[in-house]
């Protein structure tokens, strides 16, 4: 089975964006907005782009699974590996801390500030952030492994 040229290329491009986005918004957006707004405001526009941060990192993710699993598939068929790659298992855990990051702490952090719930605000913040980053580096790692060179009949000329 041959991974189409635009499939591949993909696969290698796309975790590289999907790490810019990370680092943009934990570095440079969500930083900012908190430099210049109000607290509350603040708050309420980094909840924002963090909701649209996960949106996309769910997408982002799906189509990168697929991606190496196709890759995945085309390796294993050639005897050069095993049908589950490292890529997926890089994929699944990014879109597993986007899932556990957001959508499970993010609601309890909504209970915390009413007052309700194990553990406070604070401290469920930290867990989210710390999903935040476990995801930045397994997309790191994803983009890292994608500068690779190319392999297989896809690869074309090179020089």
């Amino acid at each position: 089975m041959r991974l189409l040229p635009w499939a591949d290329r993909l696969r290698r491009l796309l975790p590289g964006l999907w790490a810019g986005w990370l680092v943009c918004v934990a570095a440079l957006a969500t930083p900012s907005v908190f430099a210049l707004l109000e607290r509350e405001l603040a708050g309420r526009v980094a909840a924002r782009m963090l909701a649209l941060e996960a949106t996309v990192s769910l997408v982002l993710g799906a189509v990168l699974l697929a991606l190496e699993r196709l890759h995945a598939r085309r390796e294993a068929g050639a005897g050069r590996g095993s049908q589950f790659s490292l890529g997926m298992g890089l994929a699944l855990g990014a879109l597993a801390c986007t899932v556990a990051g957001y959508h499970a702490i993010v609601p309890m952090m909504e209970h915390a500030r009413s007052g309700q719930g194990r553990l406070g605000f604070v401290q469920l913040h930290a867990i989210s952030v710390g999903f935040y980053a476990l995801k930045l580096v397994l997309v790191l790692v994803l983009a890292w492994r994608a500068t690779g060179p190319l392999s297989g009949p896809a690869a074309g000329p090179r020089g």
